[in-house]
C-alpha cells in the first residue's frame, strides 16, 4: 500500500515574522511587509520596495550553542533555512540532535530515518565581499582587468576573497546546515528550480517517504533576493514594477490583472516537516493537512517569444500547458478531480505574462468552475521571494486547512475576469482540498495537493 504523508510541522520566515502564526496572522489581516528595504539601499531603483524579515534576525537565534561560529559562513539564505528549520521541528514535537543542543535525551526518529530536500536559489555574493576583492583588480586607469583578478601571483584579484567565500553560497549550503545540525541523515537533495523550487522538494520529500526510504523529511525551501546583485539581476529582467513615491508596497503586486507592471522582490521561506502517517498517529501529534499528490511538468517560459533566437513555431505548446500538466498531474496522484479543489495557492506573482499563464492553464483544467475558487495570493503580503515562494504558499495553505478560513487578498487594482484574486476580507470555508502551484519563469512548474487529515 502507497505511504501516506502528513505535514506535521511548518516553519515559515517572511517579511510578516518570525513563525508561521505571524504570516498566517498577517494574511489574514490584509497586512503587507513589503516596505524599503534596509539590508541594502535601494533608492536608485524603480523598484524601491521589497519584503525584508522584520527585526535583528540572525540564524544564531536558532542554531545550537556548539553551532554558532558556523554561522559566520552562511549566506542569509541559509540562515533563513537553519531558522526555518527549527522552528518547523518545534512546531511539529519533533527532537532532533538540533533541539537537544547538547542535551541528553532520546530524538524523535533515528537519524538514518530522517531525510531532508531544500529548495534554493542563486545565491548572491554580498556586495562588500565581492567589490573589496574586484577593488584590487583594475588597471592604472581605473578599468577591472580580467588577467588582474585571475592571477595567482601578486596579491590581487580573486586571492582577496575572504577564505571559505565559495562554501557561502554554494546553493547547497542551506540543506547542508539543516542536515548537519539536525541529524538527517536519510535522503538528502537541493533542487534550484527559481520559484518552483519549494513545491519540487516537498514533492521529493514526499516520493522519498513512499517508497519508505525515510519516515520524516524536512522539505521546503528559503531565499533572499534582497540585495544588491539579486535586485540588479530582476530590475534587468523586467520583473519588477516601479513604485514612483509610494511607500507602502501591498498595492502595487496585482495578482492577475492585465496591466500589472510586475512584482516585487523579497525573502524567505519555509520548511515542513513531511511525516509518514501512521507514525504520526502513533505519536500523537498535531496535523496540519495530508499532502495527497504532486505533480510537475516543463514548457517553454511564458516570455519566450522575447527570446531573439527562439522561435515560437518550434514550439507546439500552448499558453498554460505546463501549468495545465502539473495541475492534472498532481490531482490524478491525490485522486481527487477539478470538482474537490476548495482554494487555490496560486503563483500570482503580478508579473502580467506569467499570471496570464498560470490562468490559461488553471482555466484548461477547472473550466467555468475557476470563476467559483476562491485564491490565496501571498506575493501583496510577502513580495517573492523565488525559491521560498512555494513553501510559504504550503504553509499558508496548511493553516487555511487546519483553521477551515480563508485568509484576507490585498490586490491595489482589478483581477481578470473568471478569478477570484482581488480585494477581499476572508472569512471560515469548508475545506477538503487544496492545490498550491508554483510556475517559474523559467518554464518548471509544480502542483501539490493538500487534504483533510483523514479523509
Amino acid at each position: 500500500m502507497r505511504r501516506r504523508v502528513f505535514i506535521t510541522g511548518v516553519g515559515a520566515v517572511s517579511p510578516l515574522g518570525i513563525g508561521v502564526q505571524a504570516l498566517w496572522d498577517g494574511l489574514c489581516a490584509g497586512r503587507t511587509g513589503l516596505g524599503a528595504p534596509s539590508l541594502f539601499d535601494a533608492s536608485g531603483f524603480a523598484s524601491k520596495l521589497g519584503g525584508q524579515v522584520p527585526g535583528e534576525f540572525s540564524g544564531k537565534d536558532f542554531v545550537p550553542k556548539s553551532y554558532r561560529k558556523a554561522v559566520k559562513v552562511m549566506a542569509r539564505d541559509s540562515e533563513l533555512a537553519v531558522a526555518a528549520a527549527r522552528l518547523a521541528t518545534e512546531d511539529g514535537g519533533i527532537v532532533t540532535r538540533g533541539t537537544l543542543d547538547g542535551a541528553p535525551g532520546e530524538t524523535t526518529y533515528s537519524n538514518e530515518r530522517m531525510g531532508c530536500q531544500i529548495g534554493a536559489g542563486l545565491i548572491n555574493a554580498e556586495t562588500d565581499e565581492l567589490t573589496s576583492a574586484l577593488a584590487t583588480s583594475t588597471d592604472q586607469a581605473g578599468q577591472f582587468d580580467f588577467r588582474k583578478w585571475g592571477t595567482v601571483d601578486g596579491g590581487g584579484g580573486m586571492n582577496n576573497l575572504q577564505p571559505l567565500w565559495m562554501l557561502k553560497y554554494l546553493p547547497n549550503m542551506l540543506a547542508c546546515h539543516v542536515t548537519i545540525i539536525h541529524g538527517c541523515e536519510g535522503p538528502s537533495n537541493t533542487i534550484t528550480c527559481a520559484e518552483a523550487s519549494s513545491i519540487l522538494s516537498v514533492g521529493e520529500g514526499m516520493r522519498v517517504i513512499e517508497r519508505d526510504a525515510a519516515d520524516i523529511c524536512i522539505s521546503g525551501g528559503c531565499e533572499s533576493k534582497v540585495n544588491l546583485m539579486g535586485w540588479l539581476r530582476w530590475t534587468l529582467l523586467n520583473r519588477l514594477a516601479p513604485v514612483g513615491t509610494q511607500a507602502d508596497g501591498g498595492s502595487v503586486i496585482r495578482p492577475f490583472e492585465s496591466g500589472s507592471a510586475g512584482t516585487l522582490l523579497g525573502e524567505g521561506g519555509g520548511l515542513l516537516i513531511l511525516e509518514e502517517a501512521s507514525k504520526a498517529k502513533a505519536r500523537g501529534t498535531r496535523v496540519y493537512a495530508e499532502l495527497k499528490g504532486f505533480g510537475a511538468a516543463h514548457s517553454p517560459p511564458p516570455a519566450y517569444e522575447a527570446i531573439a533566437h527562439v522561435q515560437k513555431s518550434k514550439f507546439d505548446d500552448r499558453p498554460g500547458d505546463g501549468v495545465r500538466f502539473a495541475v492534472e498531474a498532481a490531482l490524478a496522484d491525490a485522486g481527487v478531480g477539478p470538482g474537490e479543489i476548495d482554494a487555490i495557492v496560486p503563483g500570482a506573482s503580478g508579473i502580467a505574462v506569467a499570471d496570464a499563464d498560470e490562468a490559461e492553464g488553471l482555466r484548461a483544467v477547472f473550466g467555468e468552475r475557476l470563476a467559483e475558487i476562491e485564491m490565496i495570493t501571498i506575493a501583496p503580503n510577502v513580495g517573492q521571494t523565488v525559491a521560498g515562494q512555494g513553501a510559504l504558499q504550503l504553509a499558508a495553505a496548511a493553516m487555511a486547512m487546519r483553521e477551515q478560513r480563508l485568509p484576507a487578498r490585498l490586490h491595489g487594482g482589478t483581477a481578470a475576469g473568471g478569478i477570484r484574486a482581488g480585494k477581499w476580507t476572508g472569512g471560515g470555508a469548508t475545506l477538503r482540498n487544496i492545490l498550491v502551484l508554483s510556475p517559474s519563469l523559467g518554464g518548471q512548474n509544480a502542483a501539490a495537493v493538500l487534504g483533510r487529515a483523514g479523509m
